[in-house]
């Protein structure tokens, strides 16, 4: 399990093409004229998933330069704090992971070494920015928001689907979403034409998330990413257990005695 499929496998493609926004700001010049009103835009229609725990067991299988690696996922997530993710094969755990706001801690049984420091290791590992947000973005099949000063294009498609864009310097971003009350995505995707840098994810398989909550949720992704580094990248995830926890959950993390750690 190489480091591109491991980081693959747990939904890292999502900051492929993500870089910090710039803010636009609206100025007028001497000798100008008050701008006139902007015809006011659709409303964003999307629902994001709630919850304080949740669990979500799995399969993914990452295709790269004609090689195919599969892995079983668990995952635990507590909502906007911490994401667990335990990725191995034949009942044997490869490499388990924890992600909070500001840390990342990965231990790899596999090559017996570990790591425990920020975000900026995930950044140097696929070569593009990586956050806490965008991790769970991706692994929940949520709407990112536009930045703050940013405003995003709403336009109506077919069988009233929506489609939000925005731009992320030069980064364009597409989230495409369901029709009618349930607003969740179907599409994500970024593109950086400059770069040559594009990443797509589908989402399909939408299943109630649970009795007390019937708004849907994805229990597939196909994640497809174009790098010049990397060439094309898939990966197949399939959430085949997704459960609301009524109770706190457990994160736990320990490095056996004797682990090479990564700097």
């Amino acid at each position: 399990m190489n480091k591109y499929t491991l980081l693959l496998a747990l939904g890292l493609g999502l900051a492929g093409c993500a870089r910090k926004a710039t803010p636009t700001v609206s100025t007028t010049g001497p000798g100008t004229s008050t701008p006139a009103m902007e015809p006011t835009l659709p409303s964003v229609q999307a629902q994001n998933t709630a919850f304080d725990f949740l669990t979500i067991k799995g399969k993914a299988q990452v295709t790269m330069k004609g090689n195919k690696q599969g892995a079983n996922l668990s995952m635990r997530v507590r909502r906007d704090s911490v994401i667990w993710v335990s990725a191995g094969l034949a009942g044997f755990e490869g490499v388990r992971a924890v992600l909070t706001r500001d840390s990342v801690h990965v231990v790899n049984r596999l090559e017996k070494t570990y790591f425990s420091g920020g975000y900026d290791y995930l950044t140097k590992l696929l070569n593009v920015p990586v956050s806490f947000a965008q991790m769970q973005t991706l692994l929940l099949g949520d709407y990112l928001p536009a930045p703050a000063g940013t405003k995003p294009t709403v336009a109506t498609e077919e069988a009233a689907r929506q489609r939000v864009s925005y731009n992320l310097s030069s980064v364009l971003v597409e989230h495409l979403l369901q029709a009618g009350n349930t607003g969740r995505v179907q599409q994500l995707r970024l593109s950086d034409e400059a770069a040559k840098r594009n990443l797509t994810v589908d989402y399909t398989d939408f299943q109630p998330l649970d009795a007390q909550q019937p708004l849907p949720f994805a229990h597939a992704l196909f994640v497809q990413a174009q790098q010049p580094s990397a060439g094309a990248v898939t990966a197949a995830i399939n959430y085949n257990k997704v459960e609301v926890s009524r109770s706190r959950l457990s994160f736990p993390f320990e490095v056996p005695k004797g682990y090479r750690r990564l700097r």
